[in-house]
């Protein structure tokens, strides 16, 4: 048994789900090499070249897995995959004589990774819902809250909560249609043997009836798995470059909305903030201190992810006519690894989803000192309505905007509506009474709330027609 004297890796216990961790377990990853070999015997058996009492024999056995045994008699004959054939071989008297009967390694192992490829998308998919349903709650509860905007991390105009939310949303639409498009997409190696040409098993069905591609239909059929057409020793690795991107891309939206959490719960924005736990600690140092963990989290690994299609391109772009053998033992981490990590951030950004909290006092703190500066766009154009001249009042708005920033510079109050209904060049054209009623920016927020509405509304359409199919 591991412990903790030896190095575990982070994946091991700290990150990622106990769900995603069975299935790229050693032991699971066994137990399917053994589900290929059953089936590809059942196939056989069907085409008259083995017994069902052998078959029977290996299905007896097909979970009694013994890594420990399969692990001794590799570090003798070093080649992983034949040691678990003899270990399997050693359990079944009747049946060990026919395991792996016409197949090549690749067979079996890249069968084995399209399923536990397919399997870790749909949990990814699954979490990837809920909380796309979660931020549908959260986008409708909070779709006509005005928030001032920010662009060059600078105040600009008003927006909605709920519309900042909807961005968010939208990309992760994105993201699930990508991954349901890769999931449908994955395929297995099928039956085609050390170069993709299927001698083997053309030889082996000699005399039968049975050609080498109903063989590979029946034993993919039996493994509730589609086979590419064509294949060299192993299937297209462009397959693990498309997988990882989806991957990657979900991460990339992700990494985006923790990122602007993290700016948004920063105490002079001050406006989101992540759950805090009663007796959580912010810092060893500062008791004070209520950092964004969570979002630093999804930040920190989602970056890592990022980095792993350009090892799967290699992969791909690097697999030399038939096959090289420089991807396997890359491949044990990198597939793993992406699914664990997204695995990870999926739970926190789910959990930052549901539990982030909207504070009203500096959400309104900021619409008063900088919303009023987006808010002179609709003095500007009542003035021009009222027969004032457009580039005259825009330089006006200018010079006393200016002024208003030095103010706020100074930790004033910001002055600018006195200002303005100081100044007869405004005044002429714009009553002084009128404009506090203008220069409230809550209402500048065009068709921020129907847009988020609408947004929130195909999140919930989308994800159940899904899962209605």
């Amino acid at each position: 048994m591991f412990d903790h004297e030896t190095y575990l890796s982070p994946l091991t216990w700290r990150y990622g789900g106990e769900e995603m961790r069975r299935l790229w377990s050693e032991a699971n990853k066994r137990r399917l090499l053994r589900r290929f070999w059953v089936a590809l015997a059942g196939a056989q058996q069907e085409a008259g070249l083995v017994s069902a009492a052998q078959v029977d024999d290996l299905r007896a056995h097909q979970d009694d897995i013994d890594i420990a045994a399969a692990e001794a008699i590799e570090r003798e004959i070093r080649h992983d995959l034949m040691a678990e054939i003899k270990t399997y071989a050693a359990q079944c008297p009747v049946g060990g004589a026919i395991i792996h009967l016409g197949a090549t390694s690749m067979d079996v192992l890249d069968n084995v990774d399209a399923l536990r490829l397919r399997g870790a998308l749909d949990l990814i998919i699954a979490v990837l819902e809920q909380a796309l349903y979660a931020l549908a709650d959260r986008i409708e509860a909070e779709a006509h809250t005005a928030t001032i905007a920010f662009t060059h991390i600078q105040p600009a105009e008003p927006t909605t909560i709920g519309y900042r939310l909807a961005q968010y949303g939208q990309d992760l639409l994105i993201d699930l249609a990508e991954l349901r498009r890769v999931r449908a997409g994955v395929r297995g190696k099928g039956l085609k043997g050390a170069v993709g040409a299927s001698a083997s098993y053309t030889q082996l069905l000699e005399g039968v009836g049975w050609t080498a591609r109903q063989l590979e239909e029946r034993v993919m059929v039996k493994l509730g798995l589609e086979a590419f057409p064509v294949a060299t020793q192993t299937y297209t690795r462009k397959q693990d470059w498309l997988v990882l991107n989806a991957l990657a891309g979900l991460c990339a939206s992700l990494h985006k909305f923790a990122f602007d959490l993290r700016v948004l719960q920063s105490p002079p924005f001050g406006e989101w903030s992540e759950p805090f736990g009663a007796k959580q600690v912010g810092s060893s140092a500062m008791p004070f201190k209520r950092n964004p963990i969570v979002a630093e989290n999804i930040d920190s690994l989602t970056r890592l992810v990022a980095a792993l299609p350009r090892v799967a391109w290699d992969n791909a772009a690097l697999s030399l006519l038939e096959r090289t053998l420089d991807d396997s033992a890359n491949r044990r981490l990198l597939l793993p690894e992406a699914f664990l990590l997204t695995d990870e951030v999926m739970s926190r950004a789910l959990r930052l989803i549901e539990g982030m909290r909207f504070w009203r006092g500096p959400i309104q703190r900021n619409l008063r000192d900088y919303g009023v500066f987006a808010a002179t766009e609709r003095v500007l154009m009542a003035g021009v309505q009222a027969g004032g001249d457009r580039q005259e009042l825009h330089e006006v708005i200018r010079e006393q905007s200016l002024a208003a920033w030095a103010a706020l510079q100074e930790g004033k109050p910001n002055p600018l509506a006195d200002l303005l209904a100081n100044d007869a060049r405004i005044t002429r054209f714009v009553p002084a009474e009128t404009l506090p009623a203008l220069l409230d920016a809550t209402g500048h927020v065009g068709d921020a709330a129907e847009r988020a509405l609408a947004l929130a509304a195909e999140i919930r359409r989308t994800v159940a027609q899904a899962n209605s199919a």
